[in-house]
């Protein structure tokens, strides 16, 4: 009964941690597509763009780190994707929140390639990374191999 509490506790956790990075994904994505119109002075001031690249490295590697779990790490980059791409349709009013012209456009298009180019790297490397074996999940401890005796060129008889 133990085991089956532990798993349990564990898939718990796993999914309390994949909640809390989507919902912070999705904070971030609207945060960051709000302030692709900041101007400070009159200039415009793309800081959206840094907030979109370091955010979706840091999210992706925090949902891996917190769960072990590579499927949970690319729910950050999936979430701000669909924040994103749901920011370029028109409202029913007829607004654009994600527009592009001018040098509004130049960095709506920064933010767009910069944002998923940021999302693929940072997704591809969870997914590349060897799977973490958690406490949880690990087991008893194995003995290692025993080292072969011989040269192991085969040639004893």
């Amino acid at each position: 009964m133990s085991g089956l509490r532990a798993r349990l506790v564990r898939g718990l956790a796993v999914a309390g941690s994949a909640v809390a990075v989507v919902v912070v994904a999705a904070w971030l994505a609207v945060v960051e597509v709000f302030w692709l119109p900041l101007r400070v002075a009159g200039v415009l001031v793309p800081i959206s763009v840094v907030a979109a690249v370091v955010g979706n490295l840091l999210l992706v590697r925090l949902a891996l780190r917190l769960t072990g779990s590579r499927l949970v790490a690319a729910l950050p980059a999936l979430t701000w994707g669909g924040v994103v791409l749901a920011a370029m349709g028109r409202r029913p009013e007829g607004d654009l929140i994600l527009s592009g012209s001018g040098a509004l456009g130049v960095v709506g298009l920064a933010f767009l390639l910069l944002g998923v180019t940021a999302a693929a790297v940072a997704v591809g490397g969870a997914l590349g990374s060897p799977p973490r074996r958690t406490a949880v999940s690990a087991g008893p401890p194995r003995k290692p191999a025993p080292h072969p005796a011989g040269s192991g060129s085969g040639g004893a008889r």
